[in-house]
């Protein structure tokens, strides 16, 4: 079996969760099974495993609805991409989509590293449902992250094709490497409206005595209103933490915070957790799938439930119960086991060709 695992996805500067879905999944599937990788920028290769590959046209580009008569001619059995817009017109060959989330049909703004052009897309295509189900039932099969969205998937009846969730996981691996403990409270993640991070600064009001780590690239504007809402609050902005920075966080971290609205899946949670962070989190269907009974869940617009939350981790013999209870449900998480998952799958939909 030929398997061509779409790359063109994966960011060539700072990742974001499609990336490092991507190379976490492509990672491990490469240990189970020979892979070759397309990609439109050589420098994506800095981030990949060394694996075969092929240079094809980007995800952007106006050949994208062709990129099918390329990849035709590599004669893969099969295609996996971590994202549902890869384009499969006249395709000779059985291909796998993801959809991750559906958080842009009931928060519309779209990215704002977009250009216009494309945001004016963005917010179109997601005016209607008819979109995603043409592109989504264009595949042979269907991959998510979570079966909070899977099941959002089924409500809205966005494709007739098999749904199979392959879960997120933390990359490193949980680990028992722990810092001394530090009043850090860490959140990861951008600064879209949906975020909500205006939550957890006003909760820093009451917590004079920790710090709001924000690990992710904000503007000066956002900034700003952020640190007003604080007041007396310390907020601690890295504008777009190294990897290396925001793990060595982690680790001595009393807790991860997050007042998002919506999410996917919520890799952040996973990460705190395996290196035995507690984490406080907003009362989110996917949040209580990630974080199981290890999380503490608070009303996404409850500031003074955040402070509470918090504060209960003041006791060390509740933190060090937290702390374990987070790890044990991290090693629920691994690529490997994704990777198993996503193997089998693509087992299968070759094998009902094979068979018809």
């Amino acid at each position: 079996m030929k398997i061509l695992f779409d790359c063109r996805y994966v960011r060539v500067g700072r990742p974001d969760g499609i990336s490092r879905y991507s190379v976490g999944l492509l990672t491990a599937l490469a240990r189970l099974h020979p892979v070759t990788m397309l990609v439109c920028d050589r420098a994506q290769l800095d981030r990949l495993p060394e694996l075969p590959y092929h240079l094809v046209s980007g995800p952007t580009s106006l050949r994208e609805p062709l990129l099918a008569r390329a990849v035709n001619q590599l004669r893969p059995d099969i295609v996996f991409s971590p994202m549902q817009t890869m384009g499969s017109w006249g395709r000779r060959y059985r291909l796998v989509l993801t959809l991750h989330d559906l958080i842009y049909y009931t928060h519309p703004t779209p990215p704002p590293e977009f250009a216009a052009p494309i945001r004016l897309l963005w917010r179109a295509y997601h005016l209607a449902w008819w979109p995603q189900r043409l592109l989504l039932n264009r595949a042979d099969a269907v991959v998510t992250v979570s079966e909070t969205t899977a099941a959002l998937i089924a409500a809205h009846r966005l494709t007739e094709r098999p749904v199979t969730v392959v879960p997120n996981a933390a990359d490193p691996p949980p680990s028992t490497d722990r810092a001394p403990r530090t009043r850090a409270l860490v959140y990861m993640g951008s600064f879209m409206p949906y975020k909500n991070v205006a939550t957890l600064a006003r909760a820093m009001a009451a917590l004079p005595d920790h710090e709001l780590h924000l690990m992710s690239r904000v503007s000066a504007a956002e900034r700003a209103r952020l640190t007003s809402l604080a007041g007396a609050g310390r907020l601690v902005f890295h504008d777009g933490a190294s990897d290396e920075t925001y793990r060595e966080l982690l680790r001595g971290a009393t807790a991860l915070v997050s007042a998002s609205r919506a999410e996917g899946f919520g890799i952040p949670l996973v990460e705190a957790m395996a290196l035995g962070t507690p984490v406080v989190v907003s009362d989110v269907p996917v949040f209580r799938e990630v974080g199981g009974a290890a999380a503490r869940y608070v009303d996404p617009d409850d500031a003074a439930g955040f402070v509470a939350a918090v504060r209960e981790l003041d006791d060390p013999a509740w933190w060090a119960q937290r702390s374990a209870a987070a790890r044990g449900q991290a090693e629920r998480f691994s690529w490997d086991a994704s990777a198993r998952l996503l193997l089998a799958l693509l087992e299968r939909t070759v094998g009902v060709d094979a068979a018809r």
